[in-house]
């Protein structure tokens, strides 16, 4: 309640009760008058009478006094005085006041003791992670899962120890072992860089000599090849004089060295085709996900209920892991590497790095910020490396095709700095760079809150990714049906049409167009014109069409291998089309089939997004990065995805250099 004081404010005043209600109960007629002696108002009253239900109030405004009539049963009702409603919300305050205090205790407590406690959890885990490891290990020992869990563990405790002692001791290391090897290789660089090519090259023709051209000495046809293709870009550069070959020099040299590792070691063949049959597993739970939305039979339509929602899943878990940090780390390290060996910029060092992992559109987000202070040639690097390399998620979709796993994974390792090698050769830098290594480790941070975020943010990114590929598969098929078709009714007109002659299709053209490239990136020359036509699908139209087509060749192969391996060679017939028909089966094998060494060399040659349909995506996405620009890229744009292209050959080349025979496979 509130009564008006002489200012003119109404102030609330405690009640002061000068009756109390007897006993005994009062009849319906019985009125009872309460006086309260307390300053108030009309309107409190009616506004308490309201609230308290009653049925009528009399205000004597001279004596200050209420009367309030109630009946017989507002008088049987208990009465609850303030005293005891004030009572009750001071518990209620009570109650949250120390409720509020007890928070606020913890978290300071915790504020103050908050490394403490971080490393006490932290030792916990450990704890329970080495009883989990150690038992694990004696309980099963020798097969693939306990031989993975090893791996992972030992990984991670060499990451571990590395962190501490880098954080630790990391200056102390620096000034007293590294700093003064850098400063002898700087006083001595101008005669040590020379001492390096030297040994450098004499042992790759020692190596070539033994190990190649008296045990293979078909494979020196791939050498002629990289040889070639180095010439042409050196031949038609945009300034041969301004070329500098360290970048060259060592980004041949880092294929080379990932080659040998891959190719020509088991443990790194092995290495890589064990990495290979965990990503194929991994991604096989996206099954999961399409058999829920599309149902049981959502593999008989492969492609667009199995294959793209790998895109999906993969952009996912992408999104998560540069959420967690761990793609910065991984592209910064391999950036690094590149960086001290070639002698290439920061920038497009881990844009390089950046495209074995995204695509030609995401790898430059890694460095958006210094896009617009780029030089020309540091731009024709970020296009040429989106060119040459195909994103994490494409490779995921390739391997469930039928591609080697391996392979794939070695050819977007290997086209990284083979990327940036062709790029400095084809266009050389003229400028002086403004990127350096702090504007790197300053950014790409990520902007999502949590894992969730990060999670849902991927899986709603991939979907352009997913309808731009279905489109274009759509688009692109149709238009080579209908150049095909043209094709075939203008040969037709001539005379150009079976049984006599091959049917005149698009595939046909680019079959001999292309075949001296295939021949001289080492393809057995029986098999040209098979990859040719594969390299002219994926260069005119999309490789995502040419994988295709190449999986089903191995697909054939692996069939063909089945088949005489049951019937011999008998009932076998070959079609003028490359088709090869088995009588004892009574079927065709569609496309034909070609060695394993040309599966191999296919699969290297393949592995970019250098094609027609790219440059658009390029100039749309890099263009809305930077529109000023624009200009530039435009004019770029074709030499990148030449730039690009040959990167691959070159990769495929050094593959056929190194290949030693059998399969496609370890």
């Amino acid at each position: 309640m509130s009564g008006l004081t002489p200012s003119g404010v109404y102030k609330r005043r405690e009640p002061t009760y000068d009756s109390y209600y007897s006993d005994k109960k009062a009849t319906t007629l019985d009125v009872v008058h309460v006086n309260l002696a307390f300053d108030a108002t009309e309107d409190d009253v009616n506004a308490d009478n309201a609230m308290n239900g009653h049925t009528s109030s009399e205000v004597d405004t001279t004596g200050k006094h209420i009367h309030v009539a109630t009946t017989d049963a507002d008088i049987s009702a208990p009465i609850k005085h303030k005293d005891d409603t004030q009572s009750e919300t001071s518990e209620s305050n009570c109650c949250i006041s120390a409720i509020g205090r007890t928070q606020g205790t913890l978290q300071n407590f915790y504020a103050s003791y908050e490394t403490q406690i971080l490393g006490c959890f932290g030792i916990l885990l450990l704890l329970g992670y080495a009883g989990y490891f150690g038992y694990a290990m004696y309980y099963k020992f020798g097969d693939e899962g306990s031989i993975r869990l090893l791996v992972i563990t030992s990984f991670a405790v060499f990451c571990t120890v590395c962190s501490i002692i880098k954080t630790h001791f990391g200056d102390n290391i620096y000034t007293g072992c590294i700093e003064p090897v850098v400063v002898f290789l700087r006083r001595y660089w101008k005669y040590l860089k020379w001492l390096g090519v030297f040994i450098i090259t004499g042992g790759f023709i020692a190596y070539i000599i033994a190990d190649i051209a008296l045990k293979f000495p078909g494979n020196l046809i791939s050498l002629s090849g990289i040889i070639v293709f180095i010439s042409l870009l050196y031949l038609f550069s945009n300034n041969p004089s301004k070329v500098k070959w360290r970048p060259v020099f060592m980004g041949m040299t880092l294929q080379l060295v990932f080659g040998l590792l891959i190719i020509r070691t088991s443990f790194g063949c092995q290495a890589f085709t064990w990495l290979g049959s965990r990503v194929s597993e991994f991604l096989a739970h996206t099954d999961a996900g399409s058999k829920f939305v599309f149902g049981d039979t959502f593999e008989e339509h492969l492609f667009a209920m199995k294959l793209l929602p790998i895109v999906i899943f993969f952009s996912c878990i992408i999104s998560v892991l540069y959420h967690l940090g761990f793609m910065q780390l991984i592209t910064e390290k391999v950036a690094w590497v590149m960086q001290i060996t070639m002698g290439t910029t920061a920038g497009e060092s881990v844009n390089a790095a950046g495209n074995i992992f995204l695509a030609m559109t995401e790898a430059p987000l890694l460095i958006r910020p210094l896009l617009k202070d780029m030089t020309k040639s540091e731009l024709h690097a970020v296009m040429t490396a989106g060119f040459a390399t195909i994103a994490g998620s494409g490779i995921a979709t390739l391997i469930v095709l039928g591609v080697p796993a391996n392979h794939l994974l070695s050819a977007s390792v290997m086209s990284a700095p083979g990327a940036l090698a062709t790029s400095k050769l084809f266009y050389p830098e003229e400028e002086t760079s403004k990127t350096t290594v702090a504007n790197i480790q300053a950014m790409g941070k990520s902007t999502h809150t949590n894992i969730i975020e990060a999670a849902s943010s991927g899986a709603s990114s991939s979907i352009k990714v997913v309808a731009n590929i279905a489109a274009n598969l759509i688009a692109f098929l149709a238009m080579l049906a209908f150049i095909n078709a043209t094709l075939a009714w203008l040969g037709a007109r001539v005379g150009l049409e079976p049984p006599l002659y091959p049917t005149l299709t698009f595939q046909f053209i680019m079959s001999y167009l292309l075949w001296p490239a295939a021949f001289l990136m080492g393809v057995r020359w029986q098999d040209c014109r098979t990859v040719a036509q594969l390299i002219g699908i994926k260069t005119f139209l999309n490789e995502f069409v040419a994988y295709t087509d190449l999986g089903q060749i191995i697909k054939n192969r692996k069939t063909f291998e089945n088949y005489t391996s049951m019937y011999n060679h008998t009932s076998v017939e070959y079609m003028p089309n490359g088709e090869i028909f088995l009588g004892n089966t009574n079927s065709t094998l569609v496309g034909g089939m070609i060695e394993p060494r040309s599966e191999v060399i296919s699969t290297y040659a393949l592995c970019g997004f250098s094609n027609i349909g790219s440059i658009g995506i390029l100039l749309g996405g890099l263009g809305a990065m930077v529109p000023e620009k624009r200009g530039e890229i435009s004019k770029m744009a074709v030499r990148a995805m030449i730039a690009g292209m040959t990167t691959d050959f070159l990769t495929a080349s050094i593959a056929g250099l190194l290949y030693q025979g059998g399969s496609s496979s370890c």
